[in-house]
C-alpha cells in the first residue's frame, strides 16, 4: 500500500524527518520535559507570543515525541509531518510579522492537533479505518478540518479508528490497534481511540473525534482526557451522517481548551443540512444548580464510584433511577439499517468480519422496524426534555468497567452476543439518540492506576452550561499534575 506524500514519520516504524528528543526545545519557563509535552492551548499562545518558543520549535518536538511513541501506541493511520512543519513554518512568520495581532482570528495559531481518519482532509489520506479506502486522499477538508486550518491548527496526523468507527474499540484491518497510555496492554477505547491515545501521551494538544454512541467519551475516560460531544449539529457533520447520530468534537487535556476547539468548530455549513448556528442559551435560575446523578440498573463498580464522588464537586447531587428503558435494541436498529444501506454486498469481502454481522442485520430489517426505533427515539428526547425541565444537569459515569484489552472490540472479547457490541456503554448512547451536548471528565484513577470519567450531560444547546460545569469538576479536584507513563 503506497503512502502519500505528507507522510514522512512512518507510522508502524516510528522512523521519519522529526528531530531527536535530544535536540528537543525548551522555553526559559520550562523545568521538566512534561511542562512541553502537556502544554494546553493557552499555555502555548503565551510561550509564543512571548518569544520563548516558535510553533516549528514545538511542532518539532511533537513529531519526535510522536515517533517515540508510535511503536507503542499506535495511535496514527498516517502522520502529515511536512504539512504540519510548513503549517508551523507560516504561523511562525505571521507571529513574527503580527505579534499579537496574529492570534486574533487565529485562535489555534501554531497548535498542533490530530483528526480522527473518518473525517476528510484535502491532501493527507483518510482511510476510514477501512480497506475500501485505503488509498483515498481527499481533495477537500471536511468543514471542521477548514476550520481547524483557518484557526491556524498545525494538522500533525490521522488518527487510528475502527472500521468507519462502527465499535467502541479501534481494532481494523489497517494496522494495530490504538493502545491505552497509561497500560499498553489495554485499550484507548473508540472508535476515537487514537485520538485519545495521541492525545494523552502529549502527542498534539487536541485531537478531533466523532461520537456516534459514545465514540469521544468512552475514549476519553478510559485514557484520562476531556470528551466533548456538543449538541447535535452545532459542529457541522461531513461526510453527512444521515443517521441523525453522528457528531464532531475534541478530546483535550484540559476544558478550556475543549470550548476554544468546539468554539473553532461551530456554526452551520452546506455540507451538512442538520447544522444550525446555537440558539441563544437560556439562563440558569437563581439558585443552587440542580445536578440529578442517573442510578443505571446493575452492579456499582470502582469506576462508577469515582465518579459519583467527583460529583459532589458540583455541590449538592439528588440521586435518581435512570427514567427511561434502555434504548439499546433501538440503537441496533437504526445503526444496522443505515450501515446495510452504506455497504453493497461485494464490498463484504474486504470489510470487518464482525462488523459485517451488523450489516446482515440490517439486511434483515423492515421499515416498519426502522420506523418503530424512531418512534421509540422520538419518546427518549422527550422524557429527557421532561427531564431537563427539573435539572439543570445529569451525571453519571462515563462507563462503568476499566479499559479492556488492547486487541479487543468490547468488554468481552469477538465472541460475544452479536450484537451486543455496544451495549456496555449504557450512559453514553441515550445522548446521541436525543442530541444532548455531554462530557467526560478524569474524575480518578481505579486501584489499577487507571483512568475513570465522570460524564456530564445538559439540555440541548446548553453547551456554555455543560463546558462550565466541567470546569468546575476540574478546577476542584485537577487533574494536570498526573500524567501517563508507560509510553516513555
Amino acid at each position: 500500500m503506497a503512502e502519500p506524500a505528507v507522510s514522512a514519520v512512518d507510522p508502524t516504524t516510528g522512523r521519519g524527518d522529526a528531530v531527536s528528543l535530544d535536540n528537543r526545545p525548551r522555553p526559559a519557563s520550562a523545568g521538566p520535559d512534561d511542562e512541553l509535552r502537556y502544554a494546553s492551548a493557552a499555555q502555548l499562545r503565551a510561550w509564543y507570543a512571548g518569544g520563548e518558543l516558535s510553533p516549528t520549535e514545538y511542532t518539532r518536538f511533537v513529531l519526535a515525541l510522536l515517533a517515540r511513541t508510535e511503536p507503542t501506541l499506535h495511535a496514527f493511520l498516517t502522520v502529515s509531518a511536512e504539512l504540519a512543519l510548513a503549517q508551523a513554518a507560516e504561523a511562525e512568520r505571521l507571529i513574527r510579522a503580527e505579534g499579537e495581532r496574529a492570534f486574533a482570528d487565529r485562535p489555534l495559531l501554531g497548535v498542533p492537533v490530530s483528526v480522527k481518519d473518518l473525517t476528510p482532509t484535502a491532501g493527507v489520506r483518510t482511510t476510514r479505518g477501512s480497506l475500501h479506502h485505503a488509498d483515498q486522499i481527499p481533495g477537500d477538508d471536511a468543514p471542521a478540518v477548514a476550520r481547524l486550518r483557518r484557526a491556524g491548527a498545525v494538522l500533525i496526523g490521522k488518527t487510528t479508528t475502527s472500521e468507519f468507527g462502527w465499535s467502541a474499540g479501534t481494532v481494523n484491518r489497517l494496522g494495530p490497534p490504538a493502545a491505552n497510555p497509561w497500560d499498553p496492554g489495554r485499550s484507548a477505547g473508540g472508535s476515537s481511540g487514537g485520538a485519545a491515545a495521541a492525545t494523552a501521551a502529549g502527542v498534539g494538544v487536541a485531537g478531533l473525534g466523532t461520537d456516534g454512541a459514545g465514540s469521544i467519551r468512552i475514549p476519553a475516560s478510559f485514557c484520562g482526557l476531556v470528551g466533548f460531544k456538543p449538541t447535535f449539529g452545532r459542529v457541522p457533520y461531513a461526510p453527512l451522517s444521515p443517521e441523525g447520530l453522528s457528531h464532531l468534537g475534541p478530546l483535550t487535556r484540559d476544558v478550556a481548551t475543549a470550548e476554544l476547539v468546539t468554539n473553532v468548530l461551530a456554526g452551520p455549513h452546506p455540507a451538512d443540512p442538520f447544522s444550525a448556528a446555537a440558539p441563544a442559551e437560556a439562563p440558569v435560575p437563581d439558585g443552587p444548580r440542580r445536578v440529578a446523578w442517573l442510578r443505571f440498573p446493575g452492579p456499582e463498580t470502582e469506576p462508577a464510584r469515582l465518579a459519583r464522588a467527583a460529583a459532589d464537586a458540583l455541590g449538592e447531587v439528588e440521586e435518581l433511577d435512570v427514567p427511561f428503558d434502555d434504548p439499546y435494541p433501538h440503537l441496533v436498529t437504526i445503526l444496522a439499517a443505515f450501515d446495510a444501506a452504506g455497504q453493497p454486498p461485494g464490498m463484504d469481502a474486504r470489510s470487518d468480519r464482525h462488523r459485517n454481522r451488523v450489516v446482515r442485520h440490517g439486511r434483515r430489517l423492515s421499515a416498519a422496524d426502522l420506523a418503530r426505533a424512531l418512534t421509540a427515539r422520538a419518546g427518549l428526547t422527550r422524557t429527557l426534555e421532561a427531564l431537563a425541565s427539573r435539572y439543570d444537569l445529569l451525571a453519571m459515569p462515563t462507563v462503568w468497567i476499566e479499559p479492556f484489552g488492547v486487541d479487543d472490540w468490547r468488554p468481552d472479547g469477538p465472541d460475544g452476543a452479536e450484537l451486543d457490541w455496544l451495549a456496555w456503554c449504557r450512559a453514553a448512547y441515550p445522548f446521541n439518540l436525543t442530541g444532548q451536548p455531554a462530557i467526560s471528565v478524569p474524575a480518578g484513577f481505579t486501584s489499577s492506576g487507571l483512568p475513570a470519567g465522570l460524564q456530564l450531560v445538559g439540555p440541548r444547546h446548553a453547551d456554555s452550561r455543560v463546558l462550565r460545569a466541567a470546569a468546575e469538576v476540574e478546577r476542584a479536584r485537577p487533574w494536570h499534575h498526573e500524567y501517563p507513563r508507560k509510553d516513555r
